[in-house]
């Protein structure tokens, strides 16, 4: 047996991504090419969740959930601002249909999926309501400032901010945010603790059964191919996105629908490591990965958008069309009923995986 063959595939997968990306860097891939590209581009997100993984419980919670979110949010910026500065029919909804789209996977589609996984292998999933409603309360914060009010503002024509209307609301996101991250990590970071039936504290980290915290040269190993395996998946995104644009074009859906491809996308890693953690009792973890994610899509990328536009002179629309507030409307109150007990049934993440079924078909038949 080789050495090549002893190494994991997580370890060569973030690697291979890099190779491919050297060489489909700067090239209009042929759609044969573009579909063989998918798979080092798949391989590297499913690295990246592993490393991930690896570097979060190393670090203990809710740091880890913070990390990913944080990770992940850097790929969708970076995909935002490479398609805005190429341009397109879209390219002025772009960063709202993006961000929109990323709060409803986040808050229907991984938390509807955990809450189901949860509660159907240990009978109800139980999670800190205290932690979770003040996550919930910031994510639906961020998204009112700074998607639903543009739609009403009249400083601009449009859905749009003017530029002190979208530097303050750049300012609220990233205050609020770095506030929220303070209250997980500092202040009240045993709110955000996975919490077991019948304990009203977190599980004991040594009873709890699960492995051992790598090592710091394993953690840091990890750490470093994560941040490969990130590069591996913004580059190849970038690569893939006009066969995206492309292939939405062709089927006839709107230009909204590749901020949802987007977003599917680069949430894919959170997806999976909070399905894992709710398949093991821990979802409150879940909750973490999924209003994290929401947060940091808005706190993160409206700041950053908001600098970019200094230099693209393009439009920025970020109101929400009526439908797309409706949705959120009722996306915030069936979160509020999930969250306050503190505990869920399956027919809770039915609910919110109707809700994300219906986001999907309606941004694709409007």
């Amino acid at each position: 047996m080789s050495r090549w063959t002893r190494v994991p595939w997580t370890t060569w997968a973030p690697i291979l991504g890099l190779v491919v990306l050297v060489g489909s860097w700067g090239r209009h891939p042929a759609p044969v090419t573009a579909a063989l590209i998918a798979v080092p581009l798949v391989g590297a997100v499913l690295a990246a969740v592993h490393h991930a993984e690896v570097v979060a419980h190393r670090v203990g919670e809710p740091f880890g959930s913070l990390l990913l979110a944080v990770a992940v949010t850097v790929i969708e910026v970076a995909l935002i601002l490479t398609l805005m500065l190429s341009g397109g029919a879209g390219a002025s909804t772009y960063a709202r249909d993006t961000v929109f789209a990323a709060v409803m996977i986040s808050a229907n589609g991984i938390v509807g999926i955990a809450l189901l996984v949860g509660a159907l292998k240990h009978h109800l999933a139980n999670f800190n309501p205290e932690g979770t409603g003040s996550a919930l309360a910031t994510v639906i914060t961020l998204a009112s400032v700074t998607l639903v009010l543009p739609r009403f503002t009249t400083s601009e024509p449009g859905p749009e901010f003017s530029s002190s209307q979208l530097a303050f609301a750049a300012v609220c996101s990233l205050a609020l945010y770095a506030l929220f991250v303070f209250t997980q990590t500092v202040r009240h970071r045993d709110f955000f603790l996975p919490v077991s039936p019948g304990r009203p504290g977190p599980h004991d980290d040594d009873g709890d059964g699960h492995a051992d915290p790598p090592t710091a040269r394993a953690a840091l190993q990890s750490l470093g191919l994560l941040l490969v395996a990130l590069v591996a998946v913004v580059g190849l995104a970038k690569v893939e996105s006009p066969s995206i644009e492309k292939a939405v074009d062709a089927a006839g859906f709107p230009a909204a629908s590749v901020g949802v491809v987007i977003a599917l996308l680069v949430l894919l890693p959170e997806s999976i490591a909070a399905v894992r953690a709710a398949a093991r009792d821990d979802v409150q973890i879940s909750l973490n990965l999924a209003y994290g994610s929401a947060m940091a899509s808005i706190g993160l990328t409206i700041p950053t958008i908001a600098v970019a536009t200094i230099f693209i002179d393009d439009p920025l629309a970020l109101g929400l069309e009526p439908m797309q507030i409706v949705l959120l409307a009722i996306t915030a109150v069936v979160s509020v009923l999930t969250v306050v007990p503190g505990r869920s049934k399956p027919l809770n993440g039915g609910v919110h995986l109707v809700l994300l079924s219906a986001f999907v078909f309606l941004s694709l038949k409007p």
